[in-house]
């Protein structure tokens, strides 16, 4: 059974840090390319950044310089280091697993960004 599982949302104030983590379960991780979206009230989920199983990245525009993604294949665990939070961050942050047509999700984790 394929299980990933987000964690570290909470509330930040603007210009505050988090780091969110995705553990996976029951992939070969190692093999996966992994996603993070994020979905904010109203809005489509969009894509904030990729990373591949080769340690490539790619962001949105509107995190990049921002957010950082990162694996640790020995954990199955990848993470997305956020600075510089602006309030328009605030969303469901999600993890995704993508390995050909495979794709398994997270339940997301709520990341507020207000003071």
């Amino acid at each position: 059974q394929v299980q990933l599982v987000e964690s570290g949302g909470g509330l930040v104030q603007p210009g505050g840090s988090l780091r969110l983590s995705c553990a996976a379960s029951g992939i070969v991780f190692s093999r996966y390319t992994m996603d993070w979206y994020r979905q904010a009230p109203g809005n489509q989920r969009e894509l904030v950044g990729v990373i591949t199983s080769v340690n490539s990245t790619n962001y949105a525009d509107s995190v990049k310089g921002r957010f950082t993604i990162s694996r640790d294949n020995a954990k199955n665990t990848v993470y997305l280091q956020m600075n510089s939070l602006k309030p328009e961050d605030t969303a469901v942050y999600y993890c995704a697993a993508k390995l050909f047509s495979y794709v398994y999700w997270g339940q997301g984790t709520q990341v507020t960004v207000s003071s």
